[in-house]
């Protein structure tokens, strides 16, 4: 097969799993568009408006090479969620929808130095624990509940907060993005309301396709890739998926109104409002960047809690200090 046609969209086999939507500059296409997927993964986003989002995206003003679509995309809101792109700092743009809703939505894996056979038996136990320990759900109701100065300062230091609040230990930093921190950061660009939001959700999973799951490591495909991230086979690991809440959707959300409004001639030429952007250097992308730095502290604290809590869950449960299980 050197073609796939997908509800009036047709891919062009470049290579195995690797797809190309070519350019159409009659279009409004600034760029061609790549999917990495398997022709059964092809199958189930076909229906839905994923790769339609993923050509949209190649309208954004300044889009660079091409937009691609990773092996875990599905529809979201304008830019499809698992997608990439990049655009010219300079002469291109800023999209908060492209950036995504849940600003910096993640993993963190937490590794251990148990096998299966540690905690089989325990298993139970060990869901029900992190069910009570670990908030879960739409609304409010974290691990850490403060004040909005609580959220200023978490959105301002990341993880160097959960280090001072002892959420953490100086080993955690090293083993996250940036260190746990985006120094671009500007809380006094996070909307008061989204900050009203986020001062009880520090800590939670939310809803959606997010997960906290116990997982056993049981196929490795790449030695060398297992080796530098410490996994081994029948090993035991825990999954963590979550973002920054209610706090990044509001942001996302009021950028999203305002770039409408102070940019509308610029959106009309985008095919989906919902990938409203503002032009590169103008006031609003400088503010939105200082407000998504921040937001992506603010998640990376959120993951940071979950994962400190879930290792005093595993020391209660099993009966021995988190440390001594290489967690």
């Amino acid at each position: 097969m050197t073609t796939y046609d997908a509800n009036g969209i047709t891919l062009h086999k470049l290579r195995e799993h690797v797809w190309e939507i070519p350019q159409d500059e009659s279009e409004g296409m600034r760029a061609p568009a790549r999917v990495l997927a398997s022709e059964q993964l092809l199958e189930e986003i076909e229906d839905d408006k994923t790769l339609q989002q993923l050509k949209n995206s190649t309208h954004l003003p300044g889009i660079q090479k091409y937009a691609v679509c990773m092996p875990d995309g599905h529809q979201g809101y304008g830019f499809p969620v698992g997608g990439v792109g990049a655009t010219d700092a300079e002469n291109g743009c800023i999209s908060p929808g492209a950036v995504g809703f849940d600003i910096n939505c993640g993993v963190r894996m937490l590794t251990t130095n148990l096998s299966y056979a540690d905690v089989q038996g325990k298993e139970e136990a060990l869901v029900d624990a992190l069910f009570e320990n670990v908030p879960t759900g739409l609304g409010g109701g974290g691990i850490f509940e403060g004040t909005v100065e609580d959220v200023d300062r978490i959105l301002e230091n990341g993880v160097e907060w959960a280090l001072a609040e002892d959420w953490a230990v100086p080993g955690d930093l090293a083993h996250c993005e940036d260190e746990g921190r985006r120094p671009d950061a500007d809380p006094s660009k996070i909307p008061e309301e989204a900050k009203e939001r986020g001062k009880s959700q520090v800590g939670s999973l939310g809803s959606g396709n997010h997960f906290l799951e116990v997982q056993r490591v049981t196929d490795v495909y790449r030695e060398d890739v297992a080796a530098e991230f410490g996994l081994e086979p029948d090993q035991v690991v825990v999954l963590i998926h979550c973002g920054s809440r209610g706090l990044g959707h509001q942001t996302c959300q009021d950028y999203v109104r305002d770039i409408e409004k102070r940019h509308s001639g610029f959106v009309e030429q985008l095919p989906d409002k919902d990938l409203a952007a503002a032009p590169a250097g103008s006031q609003l992308a400088e503010d939105y960047y200082g407000a998504m730095c921040a937001a992506i502290n603010y998640a990376w604290v959120n993951r940071q809690l979950i994962m400190h809590r879930t290792r005093q869950v595993f020391a209660d449960v099993l009966d021995r200090e988190w440390e001594a299980m290489g967690m």
